[in-house]
């Protein structure tokens, strides 16, 4: 269908079905990128799934299906296209993560771990590939999608508040930024964290040291506990996304 609409636009695509959960499946698609086209010069990482469970009732099978698709998905696509890259000295990832990782949702542990892991995945690309000319960056995006219409409806006002947001947002407003980013006008910007809400454009901070405490002989138990009031005004919230985000999103 997509394939199918790039075509339409006067575009040339070739769809692929292979799987990014196996390494198999991952070679065979950049495999067929570069025989379709002479080249890789980049990798959109967009497989996803949902599995929402809360917490004490998620099985292995939930954690296993969506760390697959989501983190070992985006690792092996990247690592397939690697080789291209290097060969050509030039190369751009895009991982999708998602706030529900960088902030947080109730009942997604899976998906939560994973998207967060996508984040070290992506700075890891773009330490380790940089000296081959290859950047990485990630973007969470809020969009009304096949993945994002399964969130299960418990009934309560808070999912059909964030559905009814979510419902609203289009895959479209996404791609401008993409765009941008796989293309040689943003070849100075890897390692970062973006996303995109409606027509709204977010720079998310990443992890730094915000406050530290010395002691000088060093720490026990108790000085810790003694001690711990100089940083708990620098604890981070215990937030969901929706905190963050109470607005509607600007169109």
């Amino acid at each position: 269908e997509v394939a199918a609409e790039i075509e339409g636009a006067g575009g040339r695509a070739r769809a692929s079905f292979d799987s990014v959960v196996t390494g198999e499946g991952a070679r065979a698609m950049v495999g067929a990128c570069a025989e379709s086209f002479g080249r890789v010069d980049f990798v959109v990482n967009n497989a996803g799934i949902l599995r929402d469970r809360i917490f004490h009732k998620m099985t292995d099978e939930d954690w296993d299906a969506v760390v697959a698709v989501h983190l070992s998905g985006s690792f092996r696509v990247a690592r397939a296209a690697a080789e291209h890259f290097r060969a050509q000295g030039s190369g751009a990832v895009v991982n999708m993560t998602s706030t529900s990782g960088l902030i947080g949702n109730a009942g997604q542990a899976n998906y939560m771990a994973a998207k967060l892991g996508v984040v070290g995945l992506t700075r890891a690309i773009a330490l380790d590939m940089a000296r081959f000319g290859v950047r990485a960056n990630a973007v969470a995006p809020f969009a009304w999608t096949r993945m994002t219409a399964a969130i299960p409806d418990d009934g309560s006002a808070e999912t059909a508040a964030r559905r009814a947001r979510l419902e609203r947002l289009r895959p479209e407003q996404i791609a401008p930024l993409v765009v941008y980013l796989v293309s040689d006008a943003a070849r100075e910007i890897t390692g970062q964290v973006f996303a995109v809400r409606g027509t709204e454009i977010v720079l998310f901070s990443q992890a730094r040291p915000t406050r530290t405490l010395h002691r000088q002989g060093g720490w026990t138990p108790e000085a810790v506990a003694a001690t711990m009031a100089g940083l708990r005004s620098a604890f981070v919230p215990l937030e969901v996304t929706a905190d963050l985000f109470p607005y509607d999103p600007p169109e």
